[in-house]
């Protein structure tokens, strides 16, 4: 039996991804801009957590997933007595997004072609989330909670596609900074 048979249909998916050439094209436009705006200098250092001596992308992503995923629980065990509350916490996550998203491409201009696919995928992805929960605010504030939390379980369901295309980059690919005394035996 080859190692394909016994490989899960996600990890061939991402293999795949990160094969993708038909990517480059976005990969190379954006770069340059992600460099100067993220990757460079003292501000992608302070970015990618140099003096914190590990990335800081990972911890952030906490403060905007951890939120949403509290207002979509409340969402469906508190109904419409936790509205109020949700729509604060799917505020709080937005809230979060720049500064993680900021780390984010700190991390992605250091790396190579292959993880600079799969990140480029893992930030529509997550865009694609953004969207989805801050039409979930919206229609909270104008007081339709049914739709809000509607759209903050696709929200859910598109992030858990980001967050295990940023697990890979950050587990199976081991893209994260660190500090080199780290490395030592």
């Amino acid at each position: 039996m080859s190692l394909t048979e016994h490989t899960p249909a996600i990890v061939r998916w991402t293999r795949r991804l990160e094969e993708t050439t038909g990517l480059d094209g976005v990969v190379d436009a954006i770069d340059p801009s992600i460099q100067v705006a993220f990757g460079n200098g003292a501000r992608g250092e302070l970015l990618r957590g140099e003096w914190l001596g590990h990335a800081l992308h990972p911890i952030l992503t906490d403060l905007v997933v951890g939120p949403w995923v509290s207002a979509s629980v409340l969402d469906l065990v508190g109904g419409r007595e936790s509205s109020s509350a949700a729509k604060t916490l799917v505020g709080v996550g937005l809230l979060a997004v720049g500064p993680t998203a900021w780390t984010g491409w700190a991390e992605w201009s250091q790396t190579g072609r292959r993880d600079k696919r799969v990140g480029l995928v893992h930030a529509a992805t997550n865009a694609v989330a953004i969207g989805a929960y801050t039409g979930s605010w919206l229609a909270r504030r104008s007081g339709r909670h049914s739709t809000g939390a509607r759209l903050a379980l696709v929200g859910a369901t598109v992030s858990g596609v980001g967050a295990y295309l940023g697990g890979h980059l950050a587990s199976a690919r081991d893209v994260a900074s660190n500090h080199p005394a780290f490395d030592e035996s």
